[in-house]
């Protein structure tokens, strides 16, 4: 680590700081005499935060203190969520999303006819965390001196711990309502810059303690528990105050930003300079970018910007034996294997990353929302393959299946103007009833088009053209844009479920386009099998919905809920359940994971996924990278 903090003090272009300076001043000299030179500074390293820099710290829309904004134990922000008002109407409060304050009529019908379940019947949750039930903290008291001496902030107060120890799991969520973690981080430290997590690894490796690094904390794998064996101190390095945009670059589209910048910030702060990345996963609220190169993360509109792997033009990550990153930022490198790919997926077991260039693109200068309602499913899964196969595919092309069409629907506000309900009443009665489409079977397809709006038009009316041919009729901007909408706050519903004996959870898989309906099929029976068998009294809600195409297969993402009254360990039902789906999912040729990684929830099945072999070379990785295992929340392996 000695050789990593001397490489830090350079440019941080990989090789010594001598060859780094010689670098940048060769640059430096092609950028002389381009009237656009002095706009080009960013070429120089950033100063650190910490070191009092020009730039100073940015404020975030996710604060240091995360209790100050979002649940303790739940989702998202402390104003937004969904109840049943003293009417016994459901509403989702607050005003940050589209569905603020607005009351949903046909929601509680939905729940009790879908469930059983009943207002009358509600469980009780802790309404604050009882500090007495947090585990101590232990720390080293030579690393607390030498920790000190680098003015990087740190805490040892039990909510900071408390809020770093889990991500967003059903059994994680469960325990917090209920009870509490055996193990949690010893201690949080806030780096604020490369530097500092460079300093943090040199003195885990000095005092042999463990790192779990933590970015967004919405992680769906177990990946963030703390393993309760580790006697070691346990640190959190939260990435948080990591926020910056560096400096972004015009000319070859590309922008370095560290890595604890969130989703929401990222885009809008490349939105003041006219740029956008397009990478839009469901939690993109609160996930990081160092989090979505740890995950191999996808999102909502990788048709047009791609996965996480097609953005990432450079890594720079610390590990316990120096500073992994390459000496340039090109498009693409035959230089043996790509080093990226040992970095994306690693899930915090090999280092942190610290700073990302990626991919940007101009904001689109057009956006517009569709939708195409089909008479079943197997008819838009067809739909779907024949655009992909044409690649034409949208922005965002999604297709839900009947159960999570009918759950739209639920969630539908009350509308305030009669011609708009009665616009509704007919758009349904020309479907049901002039169409002949069974309201019990149809499926809809969610649109979104971005781009030069010339191109949208053409592009939108060839999608459409395709969507006739396997019986879809076009159904509105308006559904579209609700339902996209939608995504950002369905998994506030688990919270309200969790209030009225409902639990529920979501997994997802890739799999060939040959194998799509009988995977979603058989999934679905083999739950519904597993329900019975294990004693849940009422039916399952088993839905799922095609969220990302391909050309050789796509992404089927599932929801899974039920209601647990009469179970007295629903925990362990529910995942008994889960292991048996995601067992169905492998059987029927799916991945283990499309994008929420493995973690410890799924590395049971990683020598099936990628072999014996294969995970004998990324154990090899792990050991020359990492001896001592400081990186050692054992995701993966």
């Amino acid at each position: 680590m000695a050789a990593a903090a001397e490489e830090a003090a350079g440019s941080g272009g990989g090789g010594s700081p001598s060859s780094a300076r010689r670098r940048l001043r060769i640059i430096s000299g092609h950028l002389r005499g381009s009237p656009r030179a002095p706009e080009r500074e960013a070429l120089s390293p950033s100063p650190c935060k910490a070191q009092g820099g020009p730039a100073g710290p940015v404020s975030g829309s996710i604060p240091k203190k995360r209790q100050e904004l979002l649940k303790w134990n739940g989702w998202g922000y402390n104003d937004s969520k969904f109840i049943f008002n003293k009417k016994g109407q459901a509403e989702f409060t607050g005003k940050r999303y589209r569905l603020g304050g607005m009351v949903l009529p046909t929601f509680k019908e939905w729940i009790e006819k879908t469930f059983g379940a009943s207002l009358e019947h509600k469980t009780t949750s802790r309404a604050s965390l009882n500090i007495n039930d947090v585990p101590p903290s232990i720390v080293n008291e030579d690393f607390l001196q030498d920790l000190r001496a680098t003015k990087i902030s740190y805490s040892q107060d039990a909510e900071d711990r408390v809020f770093r120890a889990h991500g967003h799991c059903l059994h994680e969520i469960f325990v917090l309502r209920e009870g509490m973690f055996k193990r949690i981080p010893d201690i949080v430290v806030w780096p604020v810059c490369h530097e500092d997590v460079v300093k943090i690894v040199e003195l885990a490796c000095k005092h042999n303690l463990c790192i779990i690094p933590f970015g967004g904390g919405t992680s769906v794998s177990s990946a963030l528990e703390c393993p309760e064996e580790e006697k070691r101190t346990i640190v959190s390095l939260d990435t948080s105050q990591m926020n910056r945009i560096l400096w972004i670059d015009e000319k070859n589209l590309t922008a370095c930003a560290e890595a604890g910048i969130v989703g929401q910030d990222l885009e809008k702060q490349l939105a003041e300079s006219g740029f956008c990345t397009g990478h839009e996963p469901d939690s993109m609220e609160f996930s990081s970018l160092g989090g979505w190169v740890a995950t191999r993360a996808s999102g909502m509109k990788k048709n047009i910007y791609g996965n996480i792997e097609d953005l990432v033009i450079h890594i720079k990550m610390v590990t316990p034996r120096g500073i992994v990153e390459k000496n340039c930022q090109v498009p693409r490198m035959s230089t043996g294997p790509d080093i990226h790919h040992f970095i994306m997926g690693s899930e915090g077991t090999l280092g942190v990353v610290t700073e990302v260039t990626i991919k940007i693109r101009p904001v689109p200068e057009y956006q517009k929302y569709g939708s195409v309602v089909f008479p079943n499913f197997e008819r838009g899964v067809a739909c779907l393959r024949e655009v992909a196969k044409q690649r034409c595919a949208p922005a965002s092309i999604r297709l839900v299946d009947n159960a999570q069409f009918q759950f739209g629907h639920a969630v539908k506000p009350q509308v305030a103007s009669i011609f708009t309900s009665f616009l509704d009443g007919l758009k349904k009665f020309y479907i049901t009833k002039f169409k002949g489409f069974d309201p019990n079977i149809l499926c809809v397809a969610t649109l979104l088009f971005e781009g030069d709006r010339e191109k949208v038009l053409q592009h939108e009316k060839q999608v459409y053209d395709i969507a006739t041919k396997f019986g879809g009729l076009a159904a509105g901007e308006d559904n579209g844009q609700r339902g996209y909408m939608l995504t950002f706050v369905i998994a506030y519903l688990r919270d309200l479920g969790l209030d009225y004996y409902v639990i529920g959870e979501s997994f997802e898989t890739s799999v060939p386009w040959d194998r799509v309906l009988d995977l979603c099929r058989n999934v679905k029976e083999r739950i519904v099998r597993e329900c019975k068998e294990k004693g849940v009294q009422f039916a399952p809600l088993c839905t799922c919905r095609v969220t990302q195409t391909y050309d050789a297969g796509a992404c089927v993402y599932f929801y899974f809920a039920f209601n647990y009254r009469g179970i007295s360990d629903p925990i362990h039902v529910y995942e008994q359940i889960e292991r048996a789906a995601r067992e169905e999912i492998l059987a029927n040729g799916g991945s283990l994971s499309h994008h929420h990684g493995v973690g410890k929830l799924r590395k049971h099945w990683m020598k099936e996924s990628i072999s014996d072999v294969g995970l004998g070379m990324l154990r090899s990785v792990k050991e020359y990278v990492d001896p001592n295992n400081i990186f050692g929340n054992k995701n993966l392996l």
